[in-house]
């Protein structure tokens, strides 16, 4: 570790570009809110421009959600639902693989119990079958003896297995958010707020706040007693996990949900957070459910069966509870490892074939596997923005995963390549697929060509979400600020703050990092920690400007603040 160096004496860097002045409505805004004035330029920025609208941003209530009332099957599912549990009838419930099936599975199996019912509770295997009601969960499902089934996070591209079902004598209620193709679903009632007549206002709902729902209905038509509420930590993770929007009626489910987590009432998530080293003092954002939970609670559905995160999530044993966390954070390593190998296998390949001029990526492996797929095209996407599928063949058969800028239309694209394709389904923004090894070339053809037509992906707007913090407002004030624009993610972008200050040291420490001991106006101090960026600590002159993430200082305590350094201006 090298010692700091004092700046103090090195001479005046070039001089910076200020950013410029607050405005006056800005001003206002924030006498009027009781807010930094940094936050109400944001607020501004954001479309927030009359008090009342950005008070109910800053403090969502759960009493503003849309009414359910509009949304299609809602009452068919409920009252199906609740004679079955009149009747004593077996319920299978069956969630996708993913963050969002099973948290839906979760809630719905909980409350289903809760209200009386007879559960059985099984989640999609990318290793027995695949995604959806493959024709294996068909067996699964018939074998549970249930006479209703409840999909969660699937079905709603499963015509063939739903069909097959029904011949078999089980009635499917399917809660699904994916888009909706245009055959009819053989079930007895479909909840997808993407229907062409679904009256339910807010389309943006996952499948884990869409069960919410549902178990609110079933417990109106039993007449029962039921708080809901216990389960919007659920929905929390769902939500984020399955880069759902942000706004509408996610904002207040999700904000209350992070409180809930932060409680850590449910044994399960309490002891991955233990495992995450969380510091159970700070409030819980978005960006610690992306990178701290979702990654355990999908890393044994990467390796193997799903179901050890959904035992986590259902234990309310705290014994048992930490065991099943231990072995998912044994798996969650054992997936970085096959991750980093596949992704540098897929990069060598991109060199050696020349396709990083292509207008798409499309890579596949005998051996690559099914459940890392997702992470490796993601990482793709992101280094060389443009679409790309990954996947990972085995026995000549394959299924991957489809990732892609900001604003590609995948869904589109997989669709004008379905030739190629077994089968295909999801979003716009991220979708799965199957294929035979023998179509790969095909597949690489089509979806280059229809990548070529698209329209192009948004633009990131990373200027846009730039925020100068303004010289008088105190940072720890400017981070409580921040606090209240959680839950931040998709549609509601979390601001990067960028500040000018005076470098009181600079060094490079251990793994190449870079630590920053700065000084704003008004003698504030401000630790700031540059990852991989220890090469500059010699660069820098006595004032620098910077962005990045503002963050409580754990570690020092009280009102100090640290920035995690992402580039300088």
């Amino acid at each position: 570790m090298e010692a700091a160096r004092d700046l103090s004496v090195l001479a005046p860097a070039p001089a910076l570009a200020e950013p410029s002045p607050p405005s006056a409505a800005a001003r206002r805004f924030a006498a009027e809110l009781k807010l930094t004035t940094t936050i109400a330029e944001w607020l501004l920025r954001r479309g927030h421009h009359d008090v009342e609208s950005a008070r109910r941003f800053l403090d969502p209530k759960l009493n503003q959600l849309s009414s359910p009332q509009g949304m299609a099957d809602r009452s068919l599912a409920a009252s199906r639902l609740a004679a079955a549990i009149r009747g004593g009838e077996r319920i299978c419930v069956f969630g996708d693989y993913d963050c969002d099936g099973m948290t839906a599975a979760a809630i719905m199996t909980e409350a289903l119990r809760a209200l009386g019912g007879t559960v059985d509770v099984h989640l999609a295997s990318r290793f027995d079958g695949g995604y959806g009601v493959s024709p294996a969960a068909v067996e699964r499902i018939a074998a549970t003896g249930a006479r209703l089934l409840v999909t969660c996070d699937c079905g709603s591209s499963d015509h063939v297995s739903l069909r097959e079902l029904g011949r078999r004598g089980i009635e499917c209620i399917v809660i699904d958010h994916h888009l909706v193709p245009d055959e009819p679903l053989p079930a007895l009632a479909f909840l997808n707020p993407h229907r062409p007549d679904c009256g339910f206002a807010y389309k943006g709902m996952a499948s884990c706040g869409l069960a919410l729902s549902v178990a609110g209905a079933v417990r109106t038509e039993l007449g029962r007693e039921l708080d809901l509420k216990q389960w919007l930590d659920l929905v929390a993770i769902g939500t984020i996990a399955d880069v759902a929007p942000l706004d509408g009626d996610n904002r207040p489910l999700v904000r209350a949900g992070l409180r809930l987590l932060g409680e850590a009432r449910r044994p399960g998530l309490r002891a991955l957070l233990e495992q995450a080293r969380w510091d159970f003092s700070l409030p819980l954002g978005a960006e610690d459910v992306s990178y701290r939970i979702a990654p355990r609670l999908n890393a044994p559905g990467r390796l193997g069966p799903a179901d050890l995160a959904l035992r986590i999530m259902l234990e309310r044993s705290p014994e048992r509870a930490y065991a099943l966390a231990l072995e998912a954070e044994e798996l969650s390593q054992q997936r970085r490892a096959v991750q980093d190998r596949m992704l540098a296998e897929a990069e060598e390949e991109i060199e050696a074939q020349g396709y990083a001029s292509r207008s798409a990526l499309v890579l596949g492996r005998e051996g690559w596997n099914h459940g890392i797929v997702g992470i490796v095209a993601g990482r793709l996407a992101s280094k060389y923005e443009r679409p790309v599928i990954v996947a990972g063949f085995e026995n000549g058969h394959g299924r991957g995963s489809v990732r892609g800028p900001k604003g590609s239309r995948l869904y589109d694209m997989l669709a004008q390549s379905s030739a190629a394709l077994v089968r295909f389904g999801g979003h716009q923004a991220a979708a799965g697929v199957e294929l035979r090894a023998t179509e790969l070339a095909s597949l690489r053809e089509l979806f280059e060509h229809a990548a070529q037509s698209a329209p192009a992906p948004l633009s990131s707007g990373e200027g846009d979400q730039l925020l100068w913090v303004v010289p008088d407002d105190e940072l720890f004030r400017v981070q409580a600020d921040l606090e209240l624009l959680e839950p931040c993610g998709a549609e509601n972008p979390a601001p990067a703050v960028a500040l000018r200050a005076r470098v009181v040291s600079a060094r490079e420490v251990t793994g190449g990092h870079l630590k920053l001991e700065l000084e704003l106006g008004r003698g504030q101090r401000l630790g700031a920690f540059g990852p991989l960026l220890g090469h500059r600590a010699g660069e820098l002159g006595t004032e620098v400007a910077v962005s990045g993430r503002l963050r409580r200082d754990a570690y020092r305590g009280g009102n100090a603040i640290e920035l995690k350094l992402e580039r300088f201006l």
